[in-house]
């Protein structure tokens, strides 16, 4: 199995992937799942064996560079491949050097998952659509944010 993620040549396929995650499997709106912010954010494109299996998103505010729209397909959870996301989504934040922190909005299903990759939870819980979220954050480098 050969993993690459790349920056997404287009959007339709990251579009793809999270109409298939986010509003069949989870019950998102378009309306919830898709905003003005997609034309000016990188999306990166998690490619199993040259097949679009995931997506993220990177946006930037201030500081603080954003990681949103995190899916994986279910035929390629388990793979490893949201974590290479992950990696690839802080990586590409650190290389802007006036990013010092990362944030994301987790469901709180996955908040361990971001654990793993440094990121703390933050703040109370709260409802994205019908399904419960975490604000995290993490440094991008050490010591810093």
């Amino acid at each position: 199995m050969r993993v690459e993620i790349v920056e997404a040549p287009d959007f339709a396929p990251c579009a793809a992937l999270r109409r298939r995650v986010f509003m069949d499997e989870q019950g998102f709106t378009e309306a919830e799942e898709f905003d003005a912010l997609d034309a000016d954010a990188i999306h990166l494109l998690g490619l199993v064996d040259g097949v679009p299996m995931g997506t993220a998103r990177l946006l930037r505010a201030g500081d603080v560079g954003k990681i949103g729209r995190v899916c994986v397909l279910p035929e390629a959870r388990g793979t490893g491949l949201g974590a290479r996301l992950i990696e690839a989504s802080l990586a590409r934040l650190a290389k802007d050097p006036a990013l010092s922190r990362a944030y994301l909005s987790a469901q709180t299903q996955a908040i361990g998952f971001y654990e793993r990759a440094g990121f703390a939870a933050e703040g109370p819980e709260y409802l994205d659509g019908t399904v419960p979220h975490r604000d995290m954050w993490r440094a991008l480098r050490p010591g810093k944010g």
